[in-house]
């Protein structure tokens, strides 16, 4: 495909590359419909909350952990070759997912989809960075962040619409027929690209990375599944998680084809869009976490009730997300960033204070700007994340933004939800004072729990309902208010660092060096 044919059809190839993007955002918004469903014994698998954590961050882990290694296999053997591999296995897991027993089975399912979504992701932005000239990539990543929005109003209706008339697993098995036409279309717009002089693997990092998170987020997890940190194997799988995350680190600047590029976080405008990223999707991945609970769990809407009331957030997104670069244009990233961390901060923080007859529509408002405030963050930042490095770079710029943006997620979905679990069952305990230990311990170990033991206690198990419905409130408020301090502390960096100026809005190679070099598909003034 020539130079002059993929600039005709550069936003047709868009549209595919953001039904490969839709495919991946799209499970995890769904996802979040499901937890109370799949946490259900009769309804669902009887999840705990740690194994429902466990449902999310497999996913997570195995996708941050690989997304630099497929971002070099991407620019090595192509990226198209490496997206249409993606899909497919993130389909196959899909569907294991779908038919899973138990939570063991499930949450091994979503490891596979965690491998195919780490196929996926960086080669649709490097591939965006190829197709599009300078001067229209901030409009084409604007959209590719819009669709992240987009994806997020679509799955939870349709999670709580399947949910309603379907079971569970349906909410997986739709990924199916999704990613079937994406491979479909795929094959037939978008073009080849490869760097001509790609890095080499690093198998050394890939591994000790993806230890040092899993011991670290296993460590988090226990830690409010047992509420406590003192105990041997919790304390122990944290210091060793942070012990080998440090060697890995260590092991990455010397390392002379490294899984995670740490060298490219000596440029400044980088590290801070990277870091904004970092902190601002920690402080909103419990959110989302917990409030599929509070609206099914606390104020008992049906899920379909439930995934209506998240679309403000995705129209926030959407909205915002392509008009993000002429704000960054015209008002500078600094004002932008500071501006979208502070409506987020907002936001997180009016979430401890929601009851159990709080206005709808206020927490709807409150839906809108942490939207509003996602969008204007995230796309300035990844426009000058992918604006600070040479083109035949972008799969390893890529990489960087989705692998700080998955950790966060899954280190944000650990801790809060830790906290979340710990003052649970701080507020549980003496109301289940008098119950056998066996119950106790089932009952105790979230809101889910307790629901499900109160038909088989009787009148007794009634008196349970109301003091549940307090002690997670209580426990969503700790976990808001730790994200707002994280939203502030974001504030402070973007104020600090975040550069006033708008970036280039092209990823400019070190000078004297040829930025398009070897990228098959890059397009130049001549080439149009």
């Amino acid at each position: 495909m020539d130079s002059l044919s993929v600039y005709r059809r550069r936003w047709g190839i868009l549209a595919v590359l953001v039904i490969s993007l839709l495919v991946v955002v799209l499970d995890n918004t769904i996802l979040n419909v499901a937890l109370r469903v799949i946490s259900d014994p009769e309804q669902g698998i009887g999840a705990s909350q740690g194994e429902l954590a466990w449902s999310v961050n497999s996913y997570t882990l195995v996708f941050a952990g690989l997304l630099f290694t497929f971002g070099i296999i991407g620019d090595r053997v192509g990226r198209k070759r490496v997206l249409l591999t993606g899909l497919a296995i993130f389909g196959l897991g899909s569907l294991a997912a779908a038919y899973s027993q138990e939570p063991q089975h499930l949450i091994w399912a979503r490891t596979v989809m965690g491998l195919g979504g780490a196929a996926i992701m960086p080669q649709t932005l490097a591939i965006i960075t190829n197709v599009f000239p300078s001067d229209e990539r901030g409009k084409a990543i604007g959209i590719w962040a819009g669709a992240v929005g987009l994806a997020l109003g679509i799955g939870p209706p349709l999670g709580g619409f399947l949910l309603e008339h379907f079971w569970w697993g349906s909410v997986f098995l739709i990924n199916v027929p999704v990613t079937g036409i994406g491979l479909l279309l795929m094959a037939l717009l978008v073009p080849e690209s490869r760097n001509e002089e790609p890095g080499k693997l690093d198998p050394v990092g890939v591994v000790l990375s993806i230890i040092g998170l899993v011991l670290l987020v296993y460590g988090i997890i226990e830690a409010g599944e047992r509420s406590s940190l003192a105990e041997p194997d919790v304390a122990g799988a944290i210091l060793a998680g942070l012990a080998v995350l440090a060697g890995f680190l260590y092991y990455e600047s010397r390392c002379e084809y490294p899984a995670l590029n740490v060298r490219l976080f000596r440029n400044p405008r980088m590290s801070v869009a990277v870091v904004a990223i970092m902190m601002m999707f920690f402080a909103m991945a419990g959110v989302l976490f917990f409030i599929t609970f509070y609206w099914q769990s606390v104020r008992e809407f049906t899920p379909l009730h439930a995934g209506l009331l998240v679309l403000p957030i995705a129209a926030a997104q959407m909205i915002v997300s392509p008009l993000a670069p002429h704000l960054v244009t015209r008002f500078g990233p600094k004002l932008v960033g500071a501006v979208g961390v502070v409506l987020l901060s907002l936001a997180l923080g009016y979430y401890s204070t929601i009851g159990l007859d709080t206005p709808v529509w206020t927490i709807e408002v409150a839906f809108f700007l942490q939207g509003t405030g996602v969008a204007m963050v995230m796309t300035p930042a990844t426009v000058s994340i992918m604006s600070s490095v040479p083109q035949d770079q972008a799969g390893a710029a890529s990489a960087v933004q989705n692998t700080v943006r998955q950790v966060a997620t899954a280190l944000g979905v650990a801790v809060l939800g830790a906290v979340l679990s710990a003052v649970y069952r701080s507020h549980m305990a003496p109301e289940l004072a008098g119950l056998p230990r066996q119950v106790r311990r089932d009952a105790g170990e979230s809101i889910e729990a307790t629901m499900a033991v109160v038909p088989r206690l009787g009148e007794r198990g009634q008196e349970l309902v109301a003091p549940a419905k307090d002690a997670f409130l209580q426990g969503m408020h700790s976990a808001a208010l730790c994200s707002m301090g994280i939203g502030l502390l974001c504030l402070v960096v973007v104020l600090v660092w975040m550069p006033r100026e708008a970036p280039a809005t092209a990823a400019t190679a070190p000078e004297g060096e040829d930025s398009g070099k070897g990228s098959e598909g890059d397009l130049s003034e001549e080439g149009r």
